[in-house]
């Protein structure tokens, strides 16, 4: 009987997926010659040629597409069997692999996987940090149950993934009291000029700010740009400049800090999704934060 060795298969379903034998081995951390040598063994194995350059990229022959869709259900069935065998008791806390976008702010993260802690069994939660494109290609190989992004998966990642709006609300500039004496004046045109702290140009939260500002005729000073808001929220309470917050957090820093608002706008709304390999979440944990954070956090 002739055996299919899955480890060669994953390899060519990552090459398919990410188009690059360079970006595949990027994500199974593997050498390229390396890959290149299992998928020879992989179509000499299936007596058929899988791939074929086109351009920089690599894409499947025609044979290559067929394998390809069997090996997307065969991991599909994978990712199922390891869901169900999470759910069955077994005396251990229930884990649930979270990634987190760099961009979101911890303190909504915070309130995002809160509820996951307040289930009957004990829960076990694994943060990981990242963009949200190196978190997509994690879920993709089933290193993740969820990644909670400020926007949907990126179209032109060839991964089957779902998006799952959690909600949406305004955005509040604020400030410490000397910077905010400043700007509460004639909102929001009193940002023009004023030293401002920003996310990250690679951000869909800067990118419709950007879009507001143009519109408004403003042209703030950016002191500043962060890949991680939880940085930019030290420069902000230091006074360095002026930043946006999603509005759901003013009760919070309010009554924690010194900061004030300046102004708020619901011209900009800024999103969370929960992104999933799956079109109707079943993990039990990541089902407790999609449901309270659209009917408590965002209701």
């Amino acid at each position: 009987m002739e055996w299919l060795n899955y480890h060669h298969l994953l390899y060519f379903w990552t090459i398919v997926r990410t188009g690059s034998v360079t970006r595949a081995g990027e994500e199974l951390r593997l050498a390229p010659p390396t890959i290149s040598a299992q998928i020879r063994s992989l179509e000499t194995n299936l007596g058929e040629k899988l791939l074929q350059r086109s351009g920089r990229n690599v894409i499947p022959t025609e044979m290559g597409r067929i394998v390809f869709r069997y090996a997307d259900e065969i991991f599909s069935l994978g990712r199922e069997l390891r869901d169900t065998m999470k759910d069955r008791p077994t005396g251990r806390p229930l884990r649930v692999d979270i990634g987190i976008a760099d961009v979101l702010p911890k303190l909504v993260v915070h309130q995002l996987i809160q509820p996951a802690l307040q289930l009957r069994e004990p829960v076990q939660i694994v943060c990981r940090e990242a963009s949200p494109q190196q978190l997509v290609a994690r879920l993709a190989i089933n290193e993740l149950d969820v990644v909670l992004s400020d926007g949907p998966m990126d179209p032109s990642l060839k991964i089957r993934a779902y998006n799952h709006l959690l909600g949406e609300c305004g955005i509040s500039f604020i400030a410490t009291p000397d910077l905010a004496k400043k700007g509460t004046r004639r909102f929001p045109k009193s940002l023009h000029g004023a030293p401002c702290l920003l996310p990250a140009d690679n951000s869909t939260l800067r990118q419709r700010l950007d879009q507001w500002f143009e519109s408004e005729g403003i042209r703030p000073r950016v002191v500043g740009e962060f890949e991680d808001y939880a940085l930019l929220w030290v420069f902000g309470e230091r006074g360095t400049g002026i930043f946006p917050a999603p509005s759901i957090l003013e009760k919070q820093w309010r009554s924690n800090s010194s900061l004030r608002r300046i102004g708020r706008t619901n011209a900009i709304r800024t999103q969370f999704y929960a992104i999933s390999v799956e079109r109707k979440i079943q993990h039990p944990a990541v089902v407790a934060i999609c449901e309270a954070a659209r009917q408590e956090l965002f209701h």
